[in-house]
């Protein structure tokens, strides 16, 4: 009797198709989509700037369209399917993070939290909590999975210009146990053809490029924060409304005057100030990283170890030495110095194209 699978519907071409292969394979496949806008979605809708956006995106107003994208397509492949309102959730343990990262100059990744917390936490249990009996859940996400002694570790995927394994690096043993990526091992256009050949209406949907297509501040809903732009000697260039309006390495929408470009290489709550500097004080030699996850606990060393990296969810892989200050910290130093590292982003540590862990990027230096 073949297995269950649990497969996450986003409504888009990457999970139909993952539906669609493992159905294939002989799997009873039962689709199951989360709902995340919800009437909870107060940050929002306390806002007086807040316009309903246009373009899709993860957290929309508009994912009714997607939901019922994901229920034609459980429909065209003959398959049960679920709907969870996960929006309480999701605004508790992913909007208030983001909201509290932005307010305090730092620059969160909400996909990062809503991965590991409900996409792959959430979700699931309450399939589980429905009565639904499945063995595994599987995603169209584009990443590998790999047993090594016993543990289960992540895998860049094959198609790297759409490798999605630094959004899944704070997943646990306990969900890698359980998962599949069907999609690990393809390219995207693949995926397409496949779509095509099979008459999924999805085929040529583009994909979503943001978790949220309006205006941050939407989100955000803090009123204005008069403070100053200054330079790195602490003179007054000019002002601003509020720190979170910006992120390091910006250039745009400063309104200053200089005899040079100028970029935002600080973001300081304590004194309500953004700093701005020169291009040159925009590159850094590395960077202090904490609340770390590793899949597993050997690659706590005490000697610094060269690994790949990355630091940003678009970025390329980097080499850098990383060194142990002590369980609970990192410090990552790259061979070649990196522009703007941005506090509250993600650094993802690589072996090869083996996931060791990653952790929370605190300060550069």
């Amino acid at each position: 009797m073949p297995k269950s699978v649990l497969v996450g519907l986003s409504g888009g071409v990457d999970s139909a198709v993952c539906a669609l292969i493992l159905k294939k394979a002989g799997y009873n496949v039962i689709g199951a989509t989360m709902a995340i806008w919800g009437e909870n979605m107060s940050y929002v809708k306390r806002s007086a700037s807040y316009k309903k956006p246009a373009k899709d995106a993860c957290l929309s107003p508009n994912e009714e369209k997607d939901i019922n994208a994901a229920i034609e397509i459980a429909k065209k492949l003959d398959i049960e399917h679920y709907v969870f309102d996960c929006s309480k959730e999701y605004e508790k343990n992913v909007l208030e993070n983001f909201k509290s990262e932005y307010l305090c100059g730092r620059t969160p990744n909400p996909c990062v939290r809503c991965n590991s917390m409900i996409k792959f936490g959430v979700l699931p249990f309450y399939a589980k909590n429905k009565g639904i009996k499945f063995d595994k859940f599987a995603t169209g996400h584009y990443a590998r999975m790999n047993t090594i002694n016993g543990r289960f570790f992540l895998s860049a995927a094959v198609d790297l210009t759409k490798d999605q394994s630094y959004f899944l690096y704070r997943l646990n043993q306990k969900q890698l146990e359980k998962i599949m990526f069907p999609l690990g091992e393809l390219k995207k256009e693949t995926v397409r053809k496949i779509a095509r050949e099979n008459n999924l209406f999805v085929a040529d949907k583009k994909d979503s490029q943001d978790f949220y297509d309006g205006d941050y501040n939407e989100l955000i809903n803090a009123d204005k924060k008069i403070g100053n732009i200054v330079d790195l000697e602490g003179k007054i260039l000019g002002n601003h409304e509020g720190i979170w309006n910006y992120t390091l390495g910006q250039r745009k929408g400063l309104y200053v005057s200089s005899c040079v470009p100028l970029y935002v290489v600080a973001l300081k709550k304590e004194t309500n100030e953004v700093v701005v500097a020169p291009v040159d004080e925009t590159f850094k030699k590395g960077v202090l990283v904490s609340d770390l996850i590793f899949q597993n606990q050997v690659d706590v060393c005490k000697s610094k170890k060269r690994i790949l990296a990355k630091i940003r969810s678009s970025g390329n892989f980097i080499a850098a030495d990383l060194s142990f200050i002590d369980k609970n910290n990192i410090k990552l130093e790259f061979l070649n110095p990196e522009k703007s590292p941005q506090m509250g982003q993600s650094a993802v540590f690589y072996e090869n194209d083996i996931l060791l862990g990653g952790g929370i990027i605190q300060s550069s230096f």
